[in-house]
């Protein structure tokens, strides 16, 4: 029987549905933000099924006028609900807590959101599972397994045939259902460009030329896939610096689990063997930071910084009044030369905190880096907040 695991961002709902008349609870498919809901309380609706819209369109007179929150899930399948959430909002806006949506797609995949509830509910993200969730796994298993509640964190034998049934209904379902044009084929080798691209920067032409598309239509494309939360990416940081900068986005997959399936690897032996392992660990880190971050409320920017003569920050958070600035490696032995380096390059933007993160089994605190392992690196930005 598959454990059930506290999530860090429940808090966080709770204390919006208490000052807000309607709360979307946005994520990637199968992240587990139904089971969060139910374990929430309330009365469910699944509207992808038919027999649901059909209920929940009989009993609407009583359902909104009764006490409970009325919980919505994959909201976008049913558009016509959304005016009358409007409808229901307007004409008692003090009520709070009444609605909680449940969707796969980003804000500006459903029209229908922009369009009736713009100012009428608040907007939470959950991800795939972060560390502080399943501290009793080994770190290794969350990065070689990824953070999906069925892909193997919770039962190691779930992994590579769960990501591939997964990939397969967002191809040739659900990618197609919220308007990717895209054959599921052409959608498949995408994805595995990207995997192949992952960590790198983006080169709209070249990916076009590659699949035989222009290069619009592949910017369009890969908006899709980080509308459904599937790729994260990182824009650069552009600020007024004297030093010529690299302004294309970097592309990531959010989950390291989905990205180790799409390159075939099985084991994490096999995974320590590859020449872009380093990118996949880099990868990681950086989900678990920004997810980490935003299951607690922070709000910040993340970005990345290069330069041309190779001078790098891996992850860049912005808070307005100060600057964070991340590196990450896969190492266990960190150089002086690697901190000389990433100094020098924080140095470029002033950076308040300078972390470096890697595989080492003790933090060590310098002048101005602090050389810790992921966990250590996760207490200190939230100690820093």
């Amino acid at each position: 029987m598959q454990e059930l695991v506290k999530r860090s961002i429940l808090s966080q709902i709770q204390q919006r549905l208490a000052t807000n008349p309607a709360v979307a609870l946005l994520g990637p498919r199968q992240c587990g933000k139904t089971t969060l809901a139910r374990s929430m309380g309330g009365v469910y609706f699944d509207l992808e099924l038919e027999t649901d819209q059909i209920k929940l369109d009989a009993q609407w007179g009583t359902l909104v006028n009764a006490q409970k929150t009325i919980i919505l899930d994959e909201a976008q399948a049913m558009p016509s609900i959304f005016p009358r959430l409007r409808a229901a909002i307007d004409r008692d806006r003090q009520r709070k807590g009444r609605f909680l949506l449940l969707g796969s797609v980003a804000p500006a995949m459903m029209h229908q959101v922009s369009e009736s509830l713009a100012g009428r509910l608040a907007l939470v993200e959950l991800s795939p599972f972060v560390w502080d969730e399943v501290k009793d796994h080994l770190l290794d298993d969350l990065w070689f397994y990824g953070g999906y509640p069925d892909g193997g964190i919770l039962d190691k034998q779930q992994y590579l045939q769960w990501q591939q049934d997964y990939l397969s209904l967002i191809t040739q379902r659900d990618l197609p259902q919220w308007g990717l044009p895209a054959k599921p084929m052409t959608t498949f080798k995408l994805f595995r460009m990207i995997a192949a691209l992952h960590g790198q920067n983006w080169n709209a032409s070249r990916m076009g030329q590659a699949m035989g598309l222009n290069h619009q239509t592949v910017t369009s494309y890969l908006e899709y896939t980080t509308g459904c939360y599937l790729i994260r990416i990182l824009e650069p940081y552009t600020a007024n610096l004297r030093k010529r900068l690299v302004k294309s986005p970097k592309v990531y997959w959010r989950d390291s689990g989905l990205l180790h399936a799409l390159m075939q690897i099985r084991t994490i032996d096999d995974l320590f063997t590859q020449p872009w392992v380093g990118a996949s660990w880099e990868g990681f880190v950086i989900e678990q930071i920004i997810n980490h971050l935003h299951a607690q409320g922070q709000v910040f920017t993340p970005y990345y910084l290069r330069t041309s003569d190779q001078y790098e920050i891996d992850l860049l958070l912005d808070y307005g009044s100060h600057c964070c600035a991340i590196e990450v490696k896969l190492t266990s032995c960190p150089s002086l030369d690697m901190v000389k380096r990433f100094n020098k390059a924080a140095d470029l933007i002033d950076a308040q905190q300078r972390i470096l993160v890697c595989r080492i089994p003790e933090p060590l605190a310098g002048d101005h880096v602090t050389i810790t392992h992921l966990p250590g690196a996760l207490d200190i930005l939230l100690s820093l907040a």
